[in-house]
């Protein structure tokens, strides 16, 4: 495609100007100001850390979803208490980064009377970058397991058909030194299903080795992607672990699974995703500064050991986020054009201000 080979021109945000902006746009579509500063910040957090599929980029399918009527931003979770370490959040079909907030409060909550606890949810939607999650539970002192179940878009292993998604799984441990703690997010994918929306944005072809379109072949197409399927990393490996997560989000919650939950590209009908989020004290068999200390060895066994050939250097789980964070936070989140005239439409529609940008 002609529009896949076109290049558009970069502009850059303050990330303060970016905040603002989404949370203006999500106040004007009926979510509440307190909800609407934390899926802002949590969006924005992934903008910063370099995971633009995951980002502001959001904000229009996010908006048609409400347009729709199948994203209700009004939403208040709920909360139901099982045992003294174990909680259902019901998100009720609102914003899935409210629901899974409220459940990661409440895991950290029983994980500081009762060293951990676990929260499962249900009836949530799309909740972004996992790692914000992680993130939440590091300013607690807390370990965190973050599943979640998503949209068909991997075949189960020897399968042709969109069956499984491509569900994220992440954890995270504090260590020493709060700049470099373990973070990981990864998805059971080559790669995540929103780098190919975010290449048929910008007009850039994908790696042959990311997916294959409807008739099996592989593809350097993103639209032609999107239209077959995702390629599970490790092969049955990957595979396994969508069914994973799909078993502990979706079987477990009682929320949607086995390919029902709803594409969050899809206005048609509510997603109904699920998800599973447990914290952890880290100083239940020694002490804090103890388990801070093998974590900073750890850090520096990893990163100080012997580099391959053509390597300059070896990073941390979480590390080359943060690096990218530190970077943003001065230069500014870059956006395509054609991202900031989406973004720019949804301003019209809310009738709230235009983005301040800066061109590369």
């Amino acid at each position: 495609m002609a529009e896949t080979d076109q290049k558009q021109q970069m502009h850059y945000i303050q990330h303060t100007d970016l905040e603002d902006f989404v949370r203006q746009i999500l106040i004007a579509n009926g979510t509440p100001p307190e909800n609407a500063s934390i899926v802002s910040k949590c969006l924005i957090q992934a903008d910063l850390r370099g995971v633009d599929t995951h980002g502001s980029n959001r904000i229009p399918s996010y908006m048609e979803r409400i347009r729709q009527k199948c994203l209700d931003p009004s939403a208040q979770p709920s909360l139901r208490q099982i045992t003294p370490v174990v909680a259902q959040v019901d998100g009720h079909n609102g914003w899935g980064f409210i629901a899974a907030h409220k459940a990661m409060e409440r895991a950290i909550e029983m994980a500081q009377d009762f060293g951990m606890g676990m929260v499962s949810v249900k009836h949530s939607n799309h909740f972004g970058m996992s790692a914000w999650l992680v993130k939440q539970a590091l300013d607690a002192g807390m370990m965190s397991l973050i599943f979640t179940n998503s949209s068909p878009a991997l075949p189960a292993w020897g399968g042709r058909e969109k069956l499984m998604g491509v569900s994220p799984i992440a954890c995270g441990a504090p260590s020493g030194n709060p700049r470099r703690p373990f973070i990981l997010d990864m998805a059971p994918s080559v790669a995540a299903r929103g780098k190919i929306y975010k290449a048929l944005r910008r007009g850039e072809r994908i790696p042959m080795d990311w997916a294959l379109d409807k008739e099996g072949k592989q593809t350097d197409d993103p639209a032609k992607a999107l239209e077959g399927v995702m390629l599970p990393m490790g092969g049955p490996k990957g595979s396994a672990l969508s069914i994973m997560m799909d078993v502990f989000s979706g079987v477990f919650s009682g929320a949607a699974f086995a390919g029902h939950v709803t594409n969050p590209y899809d206005p048609s009908k509510p997603a109904d995703v699920g998800h599973f989020l447990v914290a952890i004290r880290p100083d239940l068999f020694m002490t804090m500064d103890e388990f801070k200390e093998r974590m900073d060895y750890l850090y520096k066994r990893v990163t100080e050991s012997e580099k391959a050939a053509g390597v300059d250097r070896i990073y941390f789980p979480g590390e080359m986020e943060q690096v990218m964070e530190e970077c943003r936070l001065s230069e500014g989140i870059p956006l395509a054009e054609g991202e900031v005239a989406s973004l720019n439409k949804e301003a019209d529609l809310a009738k709230v201000e235009h983005l301040k940008v800066q061109s590369a």
